[in-house]
C-alpha cells in the first residue's frame, strides 16, 4: 500500500471547509444591505438576545425593529432640521429636538413622558396673563364725537 499526498491536494486549501477549492471568496452581505437599513440588523438581533426578552428571537425580529428606529429617528431628525432652519443656526441642539417632538401630534404622545435636557419648555402665554384689549376705548370715541357737534 501506497500512500500518496494526492487525497490532500484534491481538497484544496487549508481553511476552505465547506466550499469549493477554486475561486475567490464572495463578499458576505449583511442583513442591514439586504433589507436597505441603515441601522445595524445583527447588532439589534444581538441586543435583542442578550437582553433575554425572550427565550427565542426570529429571524424577522431584529429586522423590523431596525427598520422602525430608522423610521423614528429620520423624523426626529427631519423636524429637528426644519426647527434649526426656523431659528436660523446650523446645528441641531436640545432646544431644537424638542420644538420638533413636542409640536408634533404623534411624537408628542408617543414621547410625553420623556424630559430632554437642556430643552427648555415650549413658549406659551396663558391668556389670562395677556394685557386686556382696548376695545372699551373705541366705543366711546364715537360717542364723544358726536356729543362735541351737538355743543357747538
Amino acid at each position: 500500500m501506497e500512500v500518496s499526498g494526492t487525497g490532500a491536494a484534491s481538497k484544496g486549501k487549508k481553511g476552505a471547509a465547506g466550499r469549493k477549492a477554486g475561486g475567490p471568496r464572495k463578499k458576505s452581505v449583511t442583513r442591514t444591505v439586504k433589507a436597505g437599513l441603515q441601522f445595524p440588523v445583527g447588532r439589534i438581533g444581538r441586543y435583542l438576545k442578550k437582553g433575554r426578552y425572550a427565550q427565542r428571537v426570529g429571524t424577522g425580529a431584529p429586522v423590523y425593529l431596525a427598520a422602525v428606529l430608522e423610521y423614528l429617528a429620520a423624523e426626529v431628525l427631519e423636524l429637528a432640521g426644519n426647527a434649526v432652519k426656523d431659528n436660523k443656526k446650523s446645528r441641531i441642539i436640545p432646544r431644537h429636538l424638542l420644538l420638533a417632538i413636542r409640536n408634533d401630534e404623534e411624537l408628542g404622545k408617543l414621547l410625553a413622558g420623556v424630559t430632554i435636557a437642556h430643552g427648555g419648555v415650549l413658549p406659551k402665554i396663558n391668556p389670562v396673563l395677556l394685557p386686556k384689549k382696548t376695545a372699551e376705548k373705541e366705543p366711546k370715541s364715537p360717542k364723544k364725537a358726536a356729543k362735541s357737534p351737538k355743543k357747538a
